[in-house]
Formats: C-alpha cells, structure tokens, sequence
C-alpha cells in the first residue's frame, strides 16, 4: 500500500510515518493538540486534529473511495498543492495539516505545515516524527 500511495502521489512518505502507519493506519491520537508561536483561526496557541490520515480506506489520504484522499481535498478546499494532506481537523476543512515538500522535493524529508484559511503554509515542525512528538493533550490548553 506504502509503495502504491507513493508512486501514485508522486511523494516518498517519510520513514517515521511509514513506521507509525503500519503500527496504526491512521486514527484518532489521544494528544490531538500542537501548540502554536501565533493565533490561527483556531485558536490564539494551538491547533487541534481529529485524525491522522491513513493508507486505504474511506478515511485515508490515498484510496479508491476515500472521502479525504489528498489530491481531491487539495483541489476542493483550494489548499496549497506543497504536498500531503495528512491530518482531519474539527473545523471540517477550513485548515488543515500537510507533509511540506515545497523545500526538499518529493523525494525528500518533509516538514510539516498548518494551512489556515489564508492558504498560507506554515511550518510547525521539521519532520513528521517532530510533528507527532509535539501532539499535546488538549486539556493543556485554554479553549
């Protein structure tokens, strides 16, 4: 499925994420929050998910049937075409989460960008492993 997603997406998935997707293919994490340098639309300190994407599957990020596949949300919510879109979020797609590849090429390790209702990538961490290792318990924030 890795090597299908990533010859049909044009994008090497990094190896941290290829390592959690097949410990869990996507899901619900019980951090659901990152915290945040500036306010988003979301809040003024984080921004919260709903889900990471997996592989497959009506909730992934690549698949026959998937209603959140990539390449369709990209083009139906007009999000920046910098790479993956990997993660669900509560404002049902008003922003979201995306592999960056805009620097390294599609080969290359990615970073992470929140995409706010500006469509404007912001990067809020240097690589998935990062990204995922700064999901924080949402109860840390003031909502």
């Amino acid at each position: 499925m890795v090597s299908a997603a990533e010859e049909s997406l044009g994008y090497t998935l990094p190896k941290s994420m290829v390592e959690l997707l097949s410990d869990c293919n996507g899901g619900i994490p019980s951090r659901a929050c990152f915290s945040m340098t500036s306010p988003t639309s979301w809040a003024t300190d984080h921004i919260q998910i709903k889900a990471i994407l997996g592989i497959g599957g009506k909730r992934g990020f690549y698949g026959e049937g998937s209603l959140f596949a990539s390449d369709y949300m990209i083009g139906e919510w007009g999000y920046p075409d910098i790479g993956i879109m990997i993660c669900m979020t509560p404002s049902g797609g008003h922003d979201t989460v995306m592999l960056d590849y805009s620097a390294v090429g599609p080969q290359g390790e990615p970073s992470v960008a929140y995409i706010d209702e500006d469509r404007v990538p912001q990067q809020i961490a240097s690589s998935f492993a990062e990204f995922v290792a700064g999901l924080r318990d949402c109860s840390e924030f003031d909502d």
